[in-house]
This record gives C-alpha cells, structure tokens and sequence, in this order.
C-alpha cells in the first residue's frame, strides 16, 4: 500500500513534466514571437502523461485516467512526426505503447467496484464534470493532430490554446471540489502560460 504522500509526490513528478513543457514552450515562443512547438515539449508530455496515468490509478481517479488516455496517443505520434521515436530503445516503446492499457485494465479489473464508486455514488456529478473536463482538455490534442495532419508540420496553433484555457479551468474547478492540490497547482501554472500564447496568438493573428 502506497503511502498517501507517495501519490502526492508522483503527481508532482507528473505536473513537474507538465509544468516543464509548458516552460520550454513558452520561452521559445517569446524568443521566437510565434507559437512554437519545440521537441522538448512532446518529451515532457509523454513523461508526464506516463507518470499522470500512474497517479489517477493511484488515487482511484477515472476522470484523470481517461483524460490521458485520449491525449498519450497523440503525444507519441507528435514526437515521432519530429523523428525522435525511431531512436528509441524496442522495451522502452513497447513501456510506452502498452500502458494505456495496463491503466485502463486496472481500473476496469474489479466492474462491480468500479459501477459502484464512478457511477452509483452520490458524487457522480462531480466524476461526470472532471471527466468532461479532462476531455475539452484532451480535445485540443485531438485539434492539433487534425491541423498537423494538414499542414503536415507538428504545431501548436492559435485555437490549440483557446480550448487548453477552457478545458483548464473546468479542471481547476475539479480539482477544488477533490481537494486535489496537485492538479491545482499544476493546472494553474498552466492556465496562464495558456493564456499568455492566446494573447501572443491573437497578437500574431492582427500583424497577419
């Protein structure tokens, strides 16, 4: 049994990844005044993504497992539009490949349990409005791969970060009702780096 703030910790570790992709990301787009999409940024995804599937399993939270399970896949396929997955190691991809599914079968291994705590408790509602927000969050993954797919250039473009505020926020909120300081902190680091590339998106948008 893991200890309480053990999962505290590696949920730290998870949004110290996020946090740090964010970081590169944003000073690259003020070095360079466009909204940059650096390697370094899908890097840290994936690491945080891995490690952020490991803390919703942990704390028993099927908003956060979902949420990561649309965006992994994403985060995989953009470091390998840069070029970076065919130089790694075979075990390290099969790792990264498979563990989407090993979290999803955990938290499906025990159906009655999990019928019982996500779906018949009394605070469905709050399981109901994290999910959705995990997946207006996720979703903006899901909108860049469609523009990268079309441009066929790994971006991250104006409409990108418009949904990462919205979705954002509604995790805030989430995460204040769960007393999950975690994704607080994390989330709000996050929200105005968001909202700083909105400003120098639409700033962009006006010189075009």
């Amino acid at each position: 049994m893991i200890s309480p703030i053990w999962i505290t910790l590696i949920g730290f570790l998870a949004q110290f990844c996020f946090s740090a992709r964010i970081l590169f990301q944003w000073i690259r787009s003020e070095k360079e005044k466009k909204l940059s999409s650096p390697t370094i940024y899908w890097v840290f995804s994936v690491i945080g993504s891995w490690v952020m599937f490991l803390y919703g399993c942990l704390r028993n939270d099927f908003a956060i497992i979902f949420g990561q399970l649309i965006s992994y896949y994403i985060y995989l396929w953009n470091l390998n539009l840069k070029g970076h997955w065919k130089s790694l190691n075979v075990v390290l991809k099969v790792v990264l490949v498979l563990t989407p599914v090993v979290a999803t079968a955990y938290l499906f291994k025990d159906i009655p349990t999990f019928v019982a705590k996500y779906i018949n408790s009394e605070a469905n509602w709050l399981v109901v409005f994290g999910t959705v927000a995990q997946v207006i969050f996720a979703l903006r993954l899901v909108w860049q791969w469609f523009v990268t797919l079309r441009t066929k250039e790994s971006s991250l473009p104006l409409s990108f970060w418009l949904i990462s505020v919205l979705g954002s926020a509604m995790i805030i909120i989430y995460a204040l009702f769960r007393h999950d300081i975690v994704l607080i902190l994390g989330q709000a680091f996050g929200f105005a780096v968001y909202c700083r590339n909105v400003w120098i998106g639409l700033h962009l948008s006006k010189k075009c």
